[in-house]
C-alpha cells in the first residue's frame, strides 16, 4: 500500500499520475468562491438569497466535479502509451528487473529508476543512452521505470525518483544517488570509485 502510493504522490510539476495540488488548488477555490457568494448575498438581502444561493452552489459543485473528472482522464492514460519526450527513456528501459539480472556480468553497471512523467527522470533519459552507447561493454546501463513495475520501489529500496545505483563488476551495490546527475557527476563518481571506465571509440 505504502508503495503505492509513493508512486502517486510525485512533485507536481513533474505531471505524475495524480497531482495533490490540482485537488488542493480546486477544493480552495472552490471554497474561495461560495465564501464570496455569500458575502454578495448577504449584502443583496435574504429575500434574493434563497434562489440564488441554491444556482450559485450547484454551479460551483458542477465546475469543481468537472475539474476533477478532467483531470482523472488526463491521468488515466494507458500506461503502454509515451509521450515523444519520453522516447529516450523508454527505448533503454530493460525487461529485467532484479538486481542479479542485471548485474555480476563481470561490468560495472549503472541503474537509473525513474518515470516516464517526471521532469528530472526526462533530464537522465539523454545522459543515459550517451552513456549506454559510449560505454558499450565497458559499462552496462539500465533504466527501470518504476510506474510500470511499482514492485521495483521495495526491491531496490527507492525513496525519490530518480535514483542512480552504482554497481562493481561482481554485482554488489557501491553507491547510490537520488535525484538529476550529470553525466560528469556520474563519469567523476565511478572514478572516485576506483572504477576506471574506457569509452568505446
Amino acid at each position: 500500500m505504502m508503495d503505492r502510493l509513493l508512486i502517486q504522490i510525485e512533485c507536481p510539476c513533474s505531471g505524475g499520475r495524480s497531482n495533490p495540488l490540482l485537488l488542493l488548488a480546486v477544493l480552495v477555490g472552490t471554497w474561495l468562491l461560495i465564501h464570496g457568494l455569500r458575502l454578495a448575498f448577504r449584502k443583496a438581502g435574504a429575500g434574493a438569497m434563497n434562489k440564488s444561493k441554491k444556482i450559485a452552489i450547484v454551479a460551483v459543485l458542477a465546475v469543481a466535479v468537472v475539474a476533477v473528472i478532467a483531470a482523472k482522464r488526463h491521468n488515466s492514460r494507458p500506461q503502454g502509451m509515451t509521450h515523444p519526450e519520453q522516447a529516450d527513456a523508454v527505448e533503454h528501459q530493460v525487461t529485467a528487473h532484479r538486481p542479479a539480472e542485471l548485474t555480476g556480468q563481470g561490468r560495472p553497471v549503472l541503474i537509473d529508476l525513474g518515470a516516464g512523467t517526471c521532469i528530472p527522470c526526462k533530464m537522465m533519459a539523454p545522459i543515459l543512452a550517451d552513456l549506454k552507447t559510449e560505454y558499450a561493454g565497458v559499462m552496462d546501463v539500465h533504466y527501470l521505470d518504476v510506474h510500470e513495475n511499482p514492485d521495483l520501489i521495495t526491491l531496490y529500496g527507492i525513496r525519490v525518483i530518480p535514483t542512480q545505483i552504482f554497481y562493481d563488476a561482481l554485482g554488489k551495490e557501491m553507491f547510490r544517488h537520488e535525484g538529476f546527475l550529470s553525466k560528469d557527476d556520474i563519469l567523476t563518481r565511478w572514478k572516485e570509485l576506483g572504477v576506471d571506465l574506457v569509452s568505446q571509440p
